[in-house]
Formats: structure tokens, C-alpha cells, sequence
């Protein structure tokens, strides 16, 4: 069986990962609050937890791995939007107006993971389906002491739990010093975080021993994980801005209602996105969503899932990622060479080993897509074509877009044909061959070269030559025999 190792945030190491049960691999990532349309960096998570359920089913069998993503239907951010309707003038009762705006939200997120090539998770519970179990929780804290209920709240008493910080790697006396808390009168600590909280009557609210209230954001996750998974199950995912105070959260909480468990045995958590070298933000005018992307935005445009979702993969997850304009012009140069070459070609048995050993190395997307790059060198079709499906790419359901449009480029279309035998020779180490393709492109005025995370890449000089003298030296060395 394949091995897979991964980096684990709980232990700050890569370890082995072995299943509690092989049977029944099981992983819980953190979904969207559904109140707006997904933005760019919200679809990181989706596609690089995407990539991981489908090494596991692809290691296990499809049968074996359970996959839970939840979405959070409850919460400050959507009861504001929805006051928003109805001061715009929706006269719906406003949990009329609730439902109908996280009913559209996740509609709105199924279609554009979907465009992403995401594959449904096996489970993606919501958060108002499963406030019982949350109460339920909630109870059981307070009785071993965990939890207290104050003034119509009920909050987690940090200093009960010993281990508090070590998710994250910060004492509570260091977060109190350097981080913005809530300051109340019901609280015993200033760290101690809401399990559940009043609602006004023109909130949403149920009943609890509380009063009539709605659940902290923390505690649904615990509950859910809980109920789908069990007290301890194998991985748990997010971004990296979860982990605290989010994933602490979920860590305390679980481990004091079940210390018989363990909670998540391995952490992953994805870097954040910039775009063109910059924080995103709206003030800055680089900030869009999946949907922009893919229906186009600010004169840009269309732009397909696939090349949205490959862009994403040329980073590996545990590091900053930078979208850029450039990134995706280059990726569907590639992919629409490569989906040229595997048109009407039935996919290899198994995907090729390289591809699926850089994925169980911590999940080396770029590693696994500098792989692709020497299959399609060679000209191996059907194993591009197996290989590329395990990473969520040239899969039949998403090739429509790739036909000749009128607006192709076909230097770049033809650079990457070269471009992928210069990086098939160096892969095979016949170097002769790689280096008289390197100096017969470079006397054209095109550098190969092996970008940091290993897959090639190109830079252009300039040249005095025509587009149409350009083009046909970049196709005389994509037939040139070497």
C-alpha cells in the first residue's frame, strides 16, 4: 500500500499516516459561513482537502474514506445580511428571509466548487440541522465542570483545560497579553469563549436550558465532527486562520466533553492567498470571488474552473500562494495542450507512481504536476490522462472549455509543447538532448527554466522576429528530432 506522509500542525512534523481504521478513513474540514458568495481564498481549502480525499479514496478505495465539510447556517454575519434585506424591503418574516439566503449561498457554493472540479463531500451537515447535539455538548460541559452559564450565555472555561494553546503554540496568559478579547461582565476569564449565546425575538433562537438562545460558532463544529465522525477520527482540516482561535476552540471544547477520545489526530492547514503580490482586499480593488473568476470581472476574462483549480495546485498548500493574471494565462496554455493530447484516449488503468508519490509526500501538487509535465513529454496520453484525474484535472466532466476558441494563443500553445519535452528529456536525466533544446530555444529567444517548486517555466527575450517567423521556430523545435 502506498505510504502517506503528512504534516501535522498538532505535532509541528511529518508524520506517517496510518488510519485509525483502513476501512473507514475519516476527515472533517471546516466549511463556508453561507451569508456571500465565495471569494478566492475561500476556495483554497476546497481544493487542496479535494486533492487529499482523493489520495485517500484512491489509497483506501472511494468506499472507505468519510469526508465531512459543514456549512455554518447560523451566525452574526448572515443575520446581519438578512437585516439588510428586509430594510431593502423583503417583507418575509426574517427566518423566511434566513433561509432563503443560506439556501441560495449554498447553492451559489455547489456550483462554483463544482466548476472548481470539487467533489462532493460525503457529508455536508448544517450547522441548524444539529443544534440538539450542540446543547446536548453544551450540557455535558457544565456538569464536569468545563463550562458555566452566565446572564443567559454559557461559556468554556479556558483554564480548565490544561492544554489550551498547544494547538496553536501560545500560553493563555501570552494570548490575553497580545490578542483583542471580548471583555464582558459574565465572563470568569477574559479568554473564556461563548457555547451559547440569547437571541432577541428578531433573531433566530431555540430553546435550551438557557433560554431561548443559538449556538457559539465553536461548538458546532465539535458537535458535528462528533456525531458524523466520532470522538476521535483521523484529520482535520482548515486554513491556517482557523487555527486559532477556531481549531483551539474545537480542541478544548471536544476533549473535555470527551476525554475518552483523542479529537483529530492529524492537523492540516493551508497557507493564505494573495493576489499579484498583495494582501487581498476590497480597498485595494483586488478582491473577487470564485464567481468573478469564472464569469469574468473588470474586463478580464472567463476564465475556466479547471485553470482556476490548476493555478491553485502550483503551490503547495503549507505555503503563501500568490494568484496572479500571468499564473493563469500559463496554466491554460497547458492544459489546453494537454487536453489536445488526451482528446478520445481512454485513461491508463492506474494513475502513474511518481504522480501519486508526490501526493502522499505531504500532498506535492507541484511535485505531481511537474510528473504530468514529463507523462505529456513523452507523449504518454493515457497515463497523463489517469495521472491528472488524481489531482481533479482533464476529467471528461470539464472538458468542454478546452475546444479551439478564437482568442488562443498559439505561441503559447506551441512553447508549451517544447516546454514539456525540454522537461521530459531532464526527467529521463538524457541532458544531451535537454541541453541542445534548451540552446536551440534560447537562440529563439525563449529560457526554460525549473521554478522553485520544481515544474518548468519560461522567460522571454526579445527578438526581432514577426509573430509569424516566431511561430513557426517554436514549431520547428517542437518537430526537431534530437
Amino acid at each position: 500500500m502506498v505510504e502517506i506522509s503528512l504534516y501535522n500542525t498538532k505535532t509541528r512534523a511529518k508524520e506517517r499516516f496510518e488510519p485509525l481504521d483502513p476501512d473507514n478513513v475519516r476527515m472533517y474540514v471546516c466549511g463556508p459561513t453561507v451569508y456571500d458568495r465565495a471569494h478566492i481564498g475561500n476556495a483554497r481549502p476546497v481544493v487542496v482537502f479535494d486533492v487529499l480525499f482523493r489520495l485517500l479514496r484512491h489509497v483506501y478505495g472511494p468506499d472507505h474514506v468519510t469526508y465531512v465539510r459543514n456549512f455554518t447556517d447560523v451566525d452574526d454575519k448572515i443575520n446581519a445580511r438578512a437585516a439588510e434585506m428586509a430594510a431593502a424591503g423583503d417583507s418575509r418574516p426574517k427566518e423566511e428571509i434566513i433561509r432563503a439566503l443560506t439556501d441560495q449561498t449554498i447553492g451559489w457554493y455547489h456550483d462554483d466548487m463544482d466548476a472548481l472540479g470539487a467533489l462532493r463531500p460525503t457529508r455536508e451537515p448544517r450547522a441548524t440541522e444539529w443544534i440538539g447535539a450542540m446543547i446536548a455538548m453544551i450540557e455535558g460541559l457544565i456538569e464536569s465542570g468545563h463550562a458555566y452559564a452566565a446572564d443567559g450565555h454559557v461559556l468554556f472555561d479556558v483554564r480548565s483545560y490544561e492544554k489550551y494553546g498547544a494547538l496553536s503554540g501560545r500560553s493563555v496568559d501570552d494570548m490575553i497579553a497580545g490578542a483583542r478579547v471580548e471583555v464582558a461582565p459574565y465572563k470568569r476569564d477574559p479568554m473564556d469563549f461563548v457555547l451559547w449565546k440569547p437571541s432577541s425575538d428578531d433573531l433566530p433562537g431555540w430553546d435550551s436550558p438557557w433560554g431561548r438562545g443559538r449556538p457559539g460558532w465553536h461548538i458546532e463544529c465539535s458537535a458535528m465532527s462528533y456525531e458524523l465522525l466520532g470522538a476521535t477520527f483521523d484529520i482535520h482540516g482548515g486554513g491556517i486562520d482557523l487555527q486559532f482561535p477556531h481549531h483551539e476552540n474545537e480542541v478544548a471544547q471536544s476533549c473535555c466533553a470527551h476525554p475518552e477520545g483523542g479529537f483529530a489526530r492529524f492537523w492540516l492547514h493551508n497557507e493564505m492567498l494573495q493576489v499579484e503580490g498583495k494582501k487581498m482586499s476590497k480597498s485595494l480593488g483586488n478582491f473577487f470571488t470564485v464567481h468573478d473568476l469564472l464569469t469574468g470581472h473588470d474586463g478580464q476574462p472567463p476564465l475556466p474552473g479547471e485553470v482556476v483549480r490548476f493555478v491553485y495546485l502550483g503551490t503547495h498548500y503549507s505555503k503563501p500562494m500568490d494568484w496572479t493574471a500571468e499564473k493563469a494565462r500559463q496554466a491554460e496554455a497547458t492544459l489546453r495542450k494537454w487536453r489536445g493530447l488526451v482528446a478520445g484516449i481512454d485513461p491508463a488503468p492506474n494513475p502513474a507512481p511518481e504522480v501519486v508519490a508526490a501526493l502522499a509526500d505531504d500532498l506535492n501538487t507541484a511535485g505531481a504536476i511537474a510528473a504530468l509535465h514529463q507523462l505529456a513529454g513523452k507523449g504518454d496520453a493515457a497515463g497523463l490522462k489517469a495521472s491528472a484525474a488524481l489531482l481533479g484535472l482533464l476529467e471528461d466532466r470539464m472538458g468542454d472549455w478546452a475546444e479551439p476558441r478564437a482568442d488562443a494563443d498559439p505561441v503559447q500553445i506551441a512553447i508549451g509543447h517544447v516546454l514539456d519535452r525540454w522537461f521530459g528529456y531532464r526527467r529521463e536525466r538524457d541532458f544531451a538532448r535537454a541541453d541542445a533544446l534548451r540552446n536551440d530555444a534560447a537562440e529563439v529567444g525563449v529560457e526554460f527554466i525549473v521554478k522553485a517548486d520544481k515544474s518548468p517555466g519560461v522567460r522571454f527575450r526579445a527578438t526581432s522576429l514577426s509573430d509569424e517567423e516566431y511561430l513557426a521556430q517554436i514549431n520547428e523545435l517542437a518537430e526537431k528530432e534530437y
